[in-house]
């Protein structure tokens, strides 16, 4: 491979980036997919978009078969989509927001829900699920606390397995490979604000915010994890290599994906100041655990 398809495994870029007047752009993806891509963002859920199911299929085969049959590697892309209380895509089905499935005290029935996504997933060519929220919500001024599964770390734990387990399927030929978010302790901010510095103990990261997390590598078999934005006694969990690299995959033995929270790399520059420009921001994050800028 040459550095610059080395690189080009390494981001990711929006669906729409690639169309023009809601189609395919052939000079769009010769300027952007030439030396390959690590993953497509969003083609059912794209902000700018609607696109129906049939049609992300539609867009989902074009741009894989372009990077298949038009470039040196021809290696595709993940394709990844938010699902967290369903696909979110235009006649998906919509399910109860995560606090209200964790509220069943009901694994099951969560597997069971998750199982629905990943069906719906596969159908328009989705790789990737950015679910389950694993944050462990300790302040209900935390905007985002309907996207976790409550306070309780032993009931993330279960609840948020079980979702991993629904979505992933029994193989990774059917199945849709889980997300589990935001590591570490993102529902602990300074105010409930998001994005604000968390103060915790090591003790307290460890036995209440981090366990979720830990169940899911080490139980559910998670397949991919994304960092959160904010920062842990001053060193941002985007380019903490204790926890990207210490503590989940030398300590937990997590062999799969680490992939940032959208525009996270890029915050090292603009939020948290500890890069001066967006290649030294790229740098921390890389050699901290990041494999993949989404």
């Amino acid at each position: 491979m040459t550095l610059k398809e080395k690189i080009a495994q390494l981001v990711s870029i929006q669906a729409s980036d690639l169309l023009e007047n809601g189609d395919l752009s052939v000079e769009r993806m010769r300027r952007y997919l030439q030396d390959g891509i690590g993953q497509i963002t969003r083609i059912a859920g794209n902000r700018h978009l609607v696109v129906k199911p049939r049609r992300a299929a539609e867009i989902a085969n074009a741009i894989q078969s372009y990077l298949t049959e038009k470039t040196r590697l021809r290696i595709p892309a993940i394709m990844h989509e938010e699902c967290l209380s369903g696909l979110m895509g235009y006649g998906a089905t919509v399910f109860p927001q995560a606090i209200g499935l964790a509220s069943t005290w009901n694994p099951a029935i969560v597997s069971d829900v998750a199982a629905t996504i990943r069906k719906q997933m596969r159908a328009i060519g989705a790789h990737q699920g950015l679910a389950p929220v694993l944050d462990v919500s300790r302040d209900p001024r935390w905007g985002r606390t309907e996207e976790s599964f409550g306070e309780d770390p032993y009931l993330v734990a279960r609840v948020g397995g079980s979702y991993i387990r629904g979505l992933q399927g029994m193989s990774p030929k059917d199945g849709v490979i889980a997300t589990g978010k935001h590591f570490v302790a993102h529902g602990f901010s300074e105010g409930g604000r998001n994005s604000a510095p968390v103060h915790v103990s090591m003790r307290e990261l460890r036995e209440v915010f981090l366990y979720p997390f830990e169940v899911a590598v080490k139980e559910a078999g998670v397949f991919s994890i994304m960092n959160a934005y904010h920062e842990i006694d001053g060193v941002p969990c985007a380019s903490s290599s204790e926890l990207l690299t210490g503590i989940l995959r030398r300590e937990w033995g997590f062999e799969g994906l680490v992939v940032s929270d959208y525009n996270a790399v890029r915050r090292l520059q603009t939020f948290h100041h500890t890069a001066h420009d967006g290649e030294e921001a790229a740098i921390q994050a890389f050699e901290a655990g990041i494999d993949v800028e989404s």
